[in-house]
């Protein structure tokens, strides 16, 4: 059996979940976009505001990165998907907080960690594409891997806002887990 050739468009169930997989990313990015926006406002005047305004406009940026996929490997955009998510979105800001009349500071460690999940799993779309594009040349293969990178610098910005709001809400200081230790060999 003949290898494909590097532009060759996948077969038809491949194309098809290909198409499926990437609305669900889209649909996810939606959410993700509303929420990182929102809170960037939200903390306009704080000292995180500044990040996350400008994580907000990478978030915009990668969206339409997926976009620009989705045009290329021809997959439409399936609209019901994304409007489900962002009513999804919506509904998740009625949430009891522990406060009725102000913002909790449970609110901001609780959209932080949403917001990295939804980075997490952005960062595995990127590295999934980056295997497609092995043997699907309508992927920019090379786009991919800047697009994980983005990501993973993302996450580590997320998860130092996390762990501040971590720190705001219970009044302990948080630190990571794990710290690099020395390199043996």
């Amino acid at each position: 059996m003949e290898p494909r050739s590097r532009l060759s468009p996948s077969p038809p169930d491949a194309q098809r979940l290909l198409a499926v997989y990437l609305n669900d990313h889209l649909a996810g990015a939606g959410g993700g976009t509303a929420l990182v926006r929102r809170m960037s406002r939200s903390h306009r005047s704080r000292p995180s505001g500044a990040r996350l305004a400008e994580l907000a406009a990478e978030v915009a940026e990668d969206r339409e990165s997926l976009r620009e996929v989705m045009r290329n490997v021809d997959a439409p955009v399936m609209p019901t998907k994304t409007l489900v998510i962002r009513l999804a979105e919506k509904v998740a800001r009625v949430k009891p907080n522990g406060r009725l009349l102000r913002r909790s500071p449970l609110s901001d460690l609780l959209e932080l960690e949403a917001i990295r999940l939804g980075v997490e799993g952005k960062l595995a779309l990127w590295r999934t594409l980056h295997g497609v594009a092995r043997t699907d040349g309508r992927i920019d293969q090379d786009a991919m891997r800047r697009l994980a990178e983005r990501a993973e610098r993302q996450i580590r910005m997320v998860e130092d806002l996390r762990l501040a709001a971590a720190s705001t809400a219970f009044g302990a200081p948080h630190e990571p887990l794990s710290r690099p230790g020395p390199r043996h060999g």
